[in-house]
């Protein structure tokens, strides 16, 4: 990766553009990625350790009700990503991206820490529970105003023609944040025990938080302002109201309408297969915790460079044949694949979700460049992030709480597969309908 000097903004009337960048800003990249490793990791223990989180902050007398109750407060605060979004693009669109991102990893890293810290409801009672939902919402403002600001920051940075390869790095650091998250609470299960875990193990995974933190705060304070949010500035297009801006717009409401429907396969393979399933296999298809998540850990290892050659690819052939391609597979590989999973065995379950995986990173590594390719500069922040955050919270934060209440009313095994499938069905449609974004320029 290799690093270019880049003007700095002009702030006098007359004074030069800075050029479209030919080669990629090594520095602003990493600071784009930290960020995001640091958020997603944040937000995927939650879900990775949801059977032990049950027992300290809602224990009942049947354990179903425990873990059920803990998806729902997993759920809860994906419901305030599109005010995050809409905040957190609003300042995006109108100081810049840099600023926000690290206002962003700051909040992130401390609320994460702050529920590692938590007392649980055998010392406090039902104040365990409240805190542990506030604190969740402070996470859900965060990542929902980071999806808009570092994803439209990475683009943003990227040469023309390398713009899905740039942005894939984020996807790829998702996936080894949710893997290291994985591993590190498999590792702990492992050898602490499942005794020691409730006690005070559980608390570890949050606690790491604070110092990826930091390293992402420095990272994102060393570096640059998005060189098109430069542009937009100097040519003092700054809106005082992005979002109200992309909602007057025709072509806004139809690409917040996209950022809707788009990333449907992108947000329930993405809650399902990653951060459900662990206590989904130990729940209802008996599989040792340590074993469920060295799956999930697996998956995402293999996804992670899938990840990255589906971004690679999309800047060749095009963001469509991509996102279309991976969606309709799964709709055919879906039910297959899920058969695999609930045979009991670790290698053949192991196999199912490699191949889910390897079939969602198509969608993965290419849905959030899209996305950005849709809107100009100038409310890009705002519109992106709003309308992909109200996708989210419906059809992915709301997944494992929806998925786990019709498990119990159906006494079916099969939900999640089905609802993986029918969202896949709708992405793939909806991916036929856009126009191909992949060999213009950013809009302004």
């Amino acid at each position: 990766m290799t690093t270019e000097t880049t003007p700095p903004p002009a702030s006098a009337a007359g004074a030069t553009v800075p050029a479209e960048r030919t080669r990629i800003e090594g520095k602003s990249v990493i600071a784009g990625l930290s960020g995001i490793f640091v958020e997603l990791y944040d937000n995927a223990i939650y879900g990775f350790l949801a059977g032990t989180l049950a027992l300290v902050f809602f224990p009942a007398d049947n354990a179903g009700t425990g873990l059920f109750l803990t998806l729902v407060a997993f759920g809860i605060p994906f419901f305030i990503r599109p005010l995050g979004a809409a905040v957190g693009g609003h300042w995006g669109d109108r100081i810049g991206r840099r600023k926000v991102l690290i206002f962003l990893v700051t909040t992130m890293s401390v609320a994460t820490g702050a529920i590692g810290l938590l007392p649980g409801a055998a010392q406090i009672g039902i104040i365990a529970p409240i805190a542990l939902v506030l604190l969740r919402f402070v996470q859900g403002f965060s990542m929902g105003a980071e999806t808009g600001n570092a994803n439209s920051y990475l683009s943003e940075n990227a040469p023309h023609g390398k713009r899905g390869q740039v942005v894939s790095y984020a996807n790829a650091a998702t996936f080894l944040a949710m893997m290291v998250g994985t591993f590190f609470a498999a590792g702990l299960m492992a050898g602490l025990g499942q005794e020691t875990m409730t006690e005070w193990g559980w608390r570890l995974p949050f606690l790491v938080a604070l110092p990826l933190g930091l390293v992402a705060l420095w990272v994102r304070m060393s570096a640059g302002e998005s060189p098109e949010f430069e542009k937009v500035e100097t040519k003092n297009l700054v809106v005082t109201n992005p979002l109200k801006e992309a909602f007057l717009d025709k072509a806004g409401r139809r690409g917040m309408l996209l950022t809707i429907l788009l990333p449907l396969f992108n947000s329930s393979g993405y809650f399902i297969l990653f951060i459900y399933m662990p206590s989904f296999m130990t729940s209802q298809l008996k599989f040792e915790s340590v074993q469920a998540l060295t799956i999930t850990g697996l998956a995402l290892l293999v996804g992670a460079p899938f990840s990255l050659l589906a971004g690679r690819l999309s800047d060749r052939f095009g963001r469509r044949p991509l996102l279309a391609g991976s969606s309709f597979a799964m709709v055919v590989l879906g039910l297959p694949c899920y058969w695999l999973l609930t045979q009991g065995s670790f290698a053949t379950a192991l196999i199912g979700t490699v191949i889910m995986s390897i079939v969602f990173a198509g969608t993965f590594g290419v849905v959030q460049s899209t996305m950005t390719e849709l809107f100009p500069t100038r409310f890009r922040t705002a519109a992106y992030g709003f309308g992909y955050n109200i996708g989210t919270a419906i059809f992915g934060g709301a997944a494992p709480a929806l998925i786990a209440g019709l498990i119990a009313a159906t006494g079916s095994i099969w939900v999640p597969a089905f609802y993986l499938i029918v969202t896949s069905l709708v992405a793939g449609i909806t991916a036929l309908r856009i126009r191909e974004t992949a060999f213009t320029p950013l809009p302004e």
